[in-house]
């Protein structure tokens, strides 16, 4: 036997004895009990069969796989659910409720880059057009920015100078028709006294005085609300133009900021949310454009003054569904009452009931789409919230910050993977 062999031989043998040793220290005689059939401590005894019940031993509690411990089992599990649900509601709720004390803090800045984004909505397919045309981007951008601020400046010159020479005929016709009503207050059913029309006169006119300094105080707001449009409107057009000319780039970058797991969920769901928008936005020029071309030559053929400044009042409520044009038709009957009585008053109501049932069941299906379709409901409480919060702007970017959120949400949650971009470089490992 070689040197080598012997070597091998020790090492093998001390390492059998270090595995008897191993097993000598695990079953210690010294810890077995006498009798078998006894149990003990370190050895509970030989197992009930599987149908066995021990009499007199508690059972066990039932352990939900959402229990942590005994106190939890006790507790009902609708409860525990219903706890569940509370304490995240809650934390929903206060987070909710600080973005809604950051936005009112900052809605001078807030609200301007809302309308903005509803402005590059609808002039995006323009910069389009012109970029197809070889314009150069910014030049494209530009143009169309400066055609819409011209639109918008030529029509409400037109309304201003057709208002300005209109006020004067309509003064004199209102003072006519307030004369109409006190006579027919005498001679009408109620048969008021010239001392009872005096003092209710009297009484208003003291409510008037009474409330001087309030009219003051809203005159002073209204001074500092006018500064404050101006200066949204400033960054109104400033962030028009770069969500215009780099809106792509901007959203990217944000996408950027989130993790890459997420990143393509959140690319798909935010362009398919900017498509929603467009087509929102232009839905509803165009169905404010025919509401307002349509009660308009109803004005026209009556021949009520301020037809195009009331058109263009409608046009501009009917941004706001539902409510708006109702509003601004509204003033058009007033208007017909006091210039042409009432038998006119009630066919301009015809009229703009007429249109509204028009827009409602027509034009709204037709051509806003299932894409952006909204519950009425949903509509009236996001305008009444969007008062409160934002007053007439709020009103006007509630409803279509429900449709976005309503298309974010739905493509977030649908289980379906977005399509890899075009542009996009797929890495595969090698195989070993």
């Amino acid at each position: 036997m070689s040197r080598f062999e012997r070597v091998r031989g020790r090492l093998r043998h001390a390492y059998e004895s270090g595995r008897e040793s191993v097993r000598v220290r695990r079953v210690d005689p010294a810890d077995e009990p006498d009798d078998p059939g006894v149990a003990s401590p370190a050895s509970p005894g030989p197992e009930a069969p599987p149908a066995a019940t021990v009499v007199g031993a508690e059972p066990p509690a039932a352990m939900h796989n959402s229990t942590s411990s005994r106190d939890d089992a006790d507790v009902p599990h609708a409860l525990r659910i219903a706890a569940a649900w509370s304490w995240r509601l809650i934390v929903i709720g206060l987070v909710t409720w600080g973005l809604l004390r950051i936005v009112g803090t900052i809605r001078i800045v807030i609200i301007p880059l809302a309308v903005a984004l509803l402005l590059s909505a609808l002039l995006a397919p323009a910069v389009g057009w012109l970029l197809r045309a070889r314009f150069p981007r910014s030049l494209a951008t530009g143009v169309v920015l400066v055609g819409g601020l011209a639109a918008v400046i030529g029509t409400l010159t037109l309304v201003v100078n057709e208002f300005i020479q209109g006020v004067p005929d309509l003064t004199d016709k209102s003072s006519q028709g307030v004369r109409q009503i006190q006579d027919w207050l005498k001679t009408g059913p109620l048969h008021l006294s010239d001392s009872q029309l005096n003092r209710y006169i009297d009484e208003a006119q003291r409510w008037v005085n009474g409330n001087t300094n309030t009219f003051t105080s809203s005159a002073l707001s209204a001074t500092a609300t006018l500064a404050e449009v101006l200066t949204g409107t400033i960054l109104v057009l400033f962030a028009t133009f770069f969500f215009l000319r780099d809106g792509n780039k901007i959203w990217r970058f944000l996408v950027r900021l989130l993790p890459v797991a997420a990143r393509w969920k959140v690319d798909d769901a935010g362009r398919a949310s900017w498509s929603t928008l467009g087509a929102y936005v232009r839905a509803t020029v165009l169905v404010a454009f025919i509401d307002a071309v349509g009660i308009g030559i109803f004005l026209v053929i009556f021949d009520i003054p301020f037809a195009f400044p009331l058109a263009a009042l409608v046009f501009l409520g009917a941004f706001i569904p539902i409510v708006g044009a109702a509003l601004s038709g509204g003033v058009a009957v007033l208007v017909a009452l006091v210039d042409s009585g009432p038998i006119k008053a009630l066919i301009i109501l015809g009229v703009v009931i007429g249109v509204q049932q028009l827009e409602g069941h027509v034009l709204q299906p037709l051509i806003m789409g299932r894409a952006v379709a909204i519950h009425p409901l949903a509509v009236i409480i996001g305008i009444a919230a969007g008062v409160v919060l934002a007053g007439i702007t709020g009103a006007l970017v509630a409803v279509p910050l429900i449709a976005v959120l309503n298309t974010a949400v739905r493509r977030l949650a649908a289980r379906t993977v977005p399509d890899t971009p075009p542009d996009a470089v797929v890495v595969a490992s090698q195989a070993p």
